[in-house]
């Protein structure tokens, strides 16, 4: 038989052949543990089967061939790693997403720059009033995040950690519940960030012992640089907020095309670049005459 020669000789290194899978299926383990959870045994499981193939793939195409040969050792290295990129692979595919931490535990973290506690999201608890700034808070906060790394904006929760609720925020709306609640938060995002910015947010609520509810908006990194809206009465010029530390900072028109440079892709950049300029034009030469 052509082949027996090699299957003797892998027969005999069985255990020099597990060892080396073992190794194999640790150091892959090891080096895509930030992208997915592959136990060892998994690994090894693979890396076995990776490695048989490959001895098998070689014996095949060349009868004879020696099992310790730079050939054979070459080939079933190479489909070992192929082996292990697949079911890799399919293991990052078919798992289930991370199970998100709840809000109160994050609330119980305390700020950073990937987290924002507020008590409200329109109603000033102050003065017990709907106050315009507290919308534009929420705003600039979502907008600070998407031209950032993004992060996780808690409505509801005081600067303590302490989860208020939003009864007084549900309250101003027709019907008091989170489904109202997101509708007018998309709506606010959509008037102040625009259409597409107002859609990359992803928000769920936890309702708290009292019946109230506590909002988190979770804000990913935006592909596009995304501007906040002023208001009525208040600047012409669009502004570009971006996350510096636990707090978030209106850049200047220079620094934000500097920005904007370093962070987005060419096409984006040049659009970016020339609405920049534009506003910039706009803003220098002042606000239109009223008639």
């Amino acid at each position: 038989m052509p082949h027996s020669p090699m299957l003797v000789t892998f027969a005999l290194v069985q255990p020099m052949i597990l060892l080396v899978a073992w190794l194999m299926g640790l150091g892959a383990q090891r080096l895509l543990r930030s992208r997915v959870r592959l136990s060892v045994s998994t690994t090894t499981v693979a890396s076995v089967l990776g490695m048989c193939l490959g001895f098998f793939v070689a014996g095949w195409f060349v009868p004879g061939l020696n099992l310790w040969s730079p050939i054979a050792l070459l080939i079933a290295f190479a489909t070992d790693v192929v082996v292990l990129g697949l079911v890799s692979a399919l293991v990052l595919r078919l798992a289930p997403p991370p199970a998100r931490p709840s809000i109160r535990a994050q609330a119980a973290a305390g700020e950073s720059d990937r987290l924002e506690l507020k008590s409200s999201a329109r109603v000033n608890l102050r003065t017990g009033q709907r106050d315009e700034r507290m919308e534009l808070i929420v705003a600039k906060t979502v907008a600070a995040f998407g031209n950032s790394d993004g992060g996780t904006l808690l409505l509801g929760v005081d600067d303590e950690g302490t989860l208020l609720g939003l009864a007084p925020d549900f309250a101003t709306l027709k019907q008091p519940d989170p489904d109202r609640f997101e509708l007018w938060l998309r709506d606010l995002l959509q008037s102040r960030l625009g259409t597409n910015a107002a859609g990359l947010p992803i928000a769920d609520f936890e309702e708290l012992d009292d019946g109230s509810h506590v909002c988190r908006l979770l804000c990913p990194p935006s592909p596009r640089p995304i501007y906040l809206r002023p208001g009525k009465g208040q600047a012409v010029v669009p502004e570009l907020w971006v996350r510096v530390g636990n707090s978030s900072r209106m850049l200047g028109v220079d620094d934000a095309v500097e920005y904007i440079a370093h962070r987005w892709p060419i096409p984006v950049v040049a659009a970016a670049r020339a609405q920049a300029r534009d506003q910039a034009r706009r803003f220098r030469a002042g606000p239109p005459p009223t008639r």
